[in-house]
């Protein structure tokens, strides 16, 4: 048993504790978030570099053994997304000492940031389904506490189109959590693969994965679940949108592809078939949506959906290369959304507003933000050498080698129209002269604590493009992982 896999719970839940005796003490609650994410980022290193190195971790929490007590689990997709996640919560963090207001940082905005990462590192370690739903319902409490902070009627009609679609998905993952265990009388993953490999009533589990395969769905924002997204992050502070636009969906897809891979692995083949048609909508959907858009964190946003389709492909191919090429989409997309929404965000802040008809002239008045933009916008779109080329390029072998073509041709298409919709904020936040008097100005310093995060984000885009073939290694041997049930349950000691 590994018992510092505890750590990526406690270091946030006690810095957030920290940060609530912080009070009103701006300084010291940013000193104390900080310090917190950093460590907390180390030791998700550490963590990826041990499961790569010595295969999967386990903690029995309480000395209870499995089934009967709390496992933690962290395979290599799981500590990637750790890492990833931690990254993330670290770069934005910087992101937030430049662009939040000081009443915010005051009345519990640290505090509820490390809560949220709490809920998110736990929903990655889970070894049981109900421990899921709880690490994704303190995600919900403390995500719906950051986007209402503040009480602006925006932030509280998203706020609440958020929160009550999210509680409409928390009921049906319960009602289904509910029927899982009166089936086979365990929640523990590891031994429903166990349970499910010996006796599977077919009606009855086609029922549960449309059950899991809702419920998850709504919070990874795929067709048809996806409209309570674009509704809500542009509402709240634009550090804030890219927080939840980099990693919540993300949570929401790593639980799909967690009980797609372990639990209902044995189902008819028309699951697969719906994984890529409900794909294929997401797609299409997101980036028609993004195209008719005029303002940029809506666009942005609707891109969210449009690029959850491409993670979803990988797990309707369901082969190993299928499901890499997923794996490494999720870390792309992670990447490159963040960096888009703080350097869509950063101009917003900036400007004053987010508009496409009142922005302009960006170009010439902060040149390295529309470089950085310019980047992150073609990696997003699939251009070579940047890492969105790569994990594309990956997901779309996979589909033609398993004769898939039909959603091998929309992914192309829908890389197109990226671009196209990419090209509009280009033209018309960058390219074209600033109307009216131009920006509204802003501190001193303000555009760094916006030029630096997306530098460290763009810079690891064109990193993990130049060195793709590491990564694609990497989402290989994880995905590897995914499909084989053994690797989990021989890591997980049964009774």
């Amino acid at each position: 048993m590994t018992h510092h896999l505890i750590l990526p719970l406690l270091i946030p839940l006690f810095t957030g504790i920290l940060c609530l005796l912080a009070g009103d003490r701006r300084w010291l609650a940013r000193s104390i978030a900080l310090l917190g994410s950093t460590v907390g980022l180390g030791y998700a290193g550490f963590l990826l570099w041990t499961v790569w190195s010595r295969g999967l971790q386990v903690t029995a929490l309480g000395s209870w053994p499995p089934p009967y007590g709390i496992v933690l689990v962290a395979d290599l997709f799981s500590a990637l997304m750790l890492a990833i996640s931690a990254l993330m919560g670290w770069v934005v963090l910087w992101f937030t000492f430049a662009t939040l207001d000081p009443i915010r940082e005051r009345v519990g905005f640290h505090a509820l940031y490390q809560f949220l990462m709490v809920g998110v590192n736990g929903a990655f370690l889970a070894g049981d389904v109900f421990n899921l739903y709880v690490w994704f319902e303190v995600m919900l409490i403390a995500s719906f506490g950051l986007m209402t902070l503040g009480g602006e009627r925006g932030q509280l009609e998203g706020g609440l189109k958020y929160v009550v679609i999210n509680l409409v998905s928390s009921t049906i993952l319960i009602i289904a959590i509910g029927l899982l265990y009166g089936t086979f009388g365990t929640l523990n993953l590891a031994d429903l693969v166990r349970l499910m490999s010996e006796t599977q009533p077919p009606a009855l589990l086609s029922a549960l994965a449309m059950l899991f395969l809702t419920t998850f769905g709504i919070k990874a924002a795929v067709f048809p679940l996806f409209f309570w997204l674009p509704a809500s992050y542009h509402t709240p502070p634009v550090a804030v949108t890219a927080l939840f636009g980099g990693l919540l969906t993300k949570v929401g897809v790593y639980a799909l592809y967690r009980v797609f891979t372990l639990l209902f692995v044995n189902q008819p083949v028309y699951i697969h078939d719906m994984l890529l048609l409900v794909a294929a909508l997401t797609m299409s959907v997101g980036v028609l949506g993004a195209i008719a858009q005029n303002n940029v964190r809506r666009i942005l946003s609707f891109h969210i959906i449009s690029q959850i389709g491409y993670m979803i492909m990988g797990l309707g191919l369901f082969t190993v290369a299928g499901l890499a090429g997923g794996v490494f989409y999720v870390v792309h997309h992670i990447i490159v959304k963040t960096a888009l929404l703080i350097i869509g965000g950063g101009v917003e802040h900036l400007n004053g507003t987010g508009q496409l008809h009142e922005l302009g002239g960006q170009l010439r008045q902060r040149p390295v933000l529309a470089m950085l933009f310019l980047l992150a916008a073609l990696s997003l779109a699939g251009v070579p050498p940047l890492s969105g080329f790569f994990s594309k390029l990956s997901l779309l072998t996979a589909a033609v080698a398993e004769r898939q073509y039909a959603i091998a041709i929309i992914s192309l298409l829908v890389s197109l129209l990226t671009l196209y919709s990419m090209t509009k904020i280009w033209n018309e936040v960058f390219w074209k002269a600033a109307p009216g008097s131009g920006a509204v100005p802003m501190p001193v310093g303000s555009e760094w604590g916006i030029v630096l995060p997306a530098t460290i984000l763009v810079t690891l885009s064109v990193l993990l493009g130049l060195a793709a073939g590491y990564g694609l290694d990497l989402s290989t041997t994880a995905a590897t992982q995914l499909l084989d049930a053994n690797t989990y349950l021989t890591a997980v000691p049964l009774p």
